[in-house]
């Protein structure tokens, strides 16, 4: 195998499968990127077993082949080299020459047959969704979803593929986004997966204007292409819970406030909280709003009042500063609406005025304020 490469599309590529290739890993070929010359072109691929990503960039072939090399160290060298051409050849015996005008480094690759295989999609629909329409979804949706392993079915968000609409939804147990979309037309195909957020990260970073993305969708595999780049992820096999239950339907408490001036208040308030809690406490009446906190360990505390509308009886609740934070951050709308309850039920955070054909509603559970 021999090749000549541009170094900037190299370094790119390998970059790009950076957030794929597993840092440690009990496959040691896991650390590899596979890389095959063919016709005009290099694919380039890397995967943890969950999620594959192949990246196609331009090149000289002179003999076609494939090598799987060290991503870390092809990386590394890669970004030491200045602008040009680099030219990398291939023994029989696998070892890896780089050469350019005023050097040569060789390293050893490893057997392609070691390397996985590209997933298969059985039973394969096919969904097209505009770029931005996708794009805004994972935005409002990603950051909700648990981090925690030992609850695989939280680690992704639900797509809801609907004759009329696409609902996505994200929770890890503390806070809840639903998001629907009322102008999407499923075109025969009606279906539901849990998608891996780590999937969803990396698609985010390439979708950009109005152009049609199509998301082929098997029973284990969902797999996403276009002309220089295909991903592939394992769909989580696992029951989403039942989102629909946990929303209430008696809040009776409401609160109209100016979503930038809470989210600042929040930050600074949120400064002098517990560090282990991030506990901070809104004391709502028709007077205002007051945000507090108070670190017994630290003997420090803050406090705020703001102006906003509030319908109902007084109301004190406690919240994790760190949820809040986050949910009002993934509002657009000038100003937002709070649906309370009591202090022990979850609240209804919404835009006060929806775009258009969608619908986006979020929910946060509270936490018992120390006395």
């Amino acid at each position: 195998m021999k090749f000549t490469s541009d170094r900037s599309s190299l370094l790119q590529a390998l970059q790009q499968l950076g957030k794929v290739t597993p840092v440690r890993s009990t496959l040691p070929i896991l650390g590899s990127v596979l890389v095959t010359g063919d016709k005009d072109r290099l694919s380039l691929r890397a995967t943890d077993l969950e999620i594959t990503q192949v990246v196609h960039i331009p090149a000289q072939v002179t003999d076609a082949g494939s090598v799987a090399i060290h991503h870390r160290t092809l990386t590394d060298i890669a970004g030491e080299m200045p602008e040009g051409d680099l030219e990398i050849e291939v023994s029989e015996e696998r070892k890896v020459q780089i050469s350019t005008s005023f050097g040569s480094y060789s390293v050893m690759g490893k057997p392609v047959d070691e390397f996985p295989s590209l997933p298969e999609i059985d039973g394969q629909q096919s969904v097209e969704l505009p770029a931005s329409l996708l794009k805004r979804v994972i935005d409002k949706t990603a950051f909700a979803v648990s981090r925690d392993e030992l609850k695989p079915s939280l680690m992704g968000v639900l797509f809801q593929f609907q004759e009329e609409g696409f609902l996505a939804v994200a929770t890890d147990g503390h806070r809840l986004v639903k998001h629907l979309r009322e102008d999407y037309k499923g075109n025969g195909y009606q279906g539901s997966s849990i998608v891996p957020v780590k999937f969803l990260n990396i698609l985010g970073g390439y979708l950009a204007g109005d152009d049609a993305v199509t998301l082929n969708i098997g029973e284990n595999h969902l797999a996403v292409e276009s002309p220089d780049m295909q991903l592939y992820t394992r769909i989580i096999d696992e029951r989403f819970p039942d989102y629909e239950g946990v929303f209430p339907d008696d809040n009776d408490k409401t609160l109209k406030i100016d979503r930038q001036q809470l989210l600042a208040a929040v930050r600074r308030v949120s400064i002098f909280s517990n560090k282990s809690t991030h506990q901070i406490a809104l004391k709502l009446s028709e007077e205002g709003l007051e945000i507090a906190t108070e670190d017994v360990e630290t003997v420090s505390s803050a406090r705020e009042t703001l102006s906003c509308e509030y319908t109902g009886e007084p109301l004190v609740v406690g919240y994790n500063s760190n949820y809040l934070r986050d949910i009002i951050s993934h509002l657009d709308s000038p100003n937002i609406l709070i649906e309370f309850r009591s202090p022990v039920s979850a609240a209804v955070i919404h835009p006060e005025g929806q775009e258009n054909n969608e619908q986006l509603t979020m929910l946060l559970m509270p936490i018992r304020l120390n006395d």
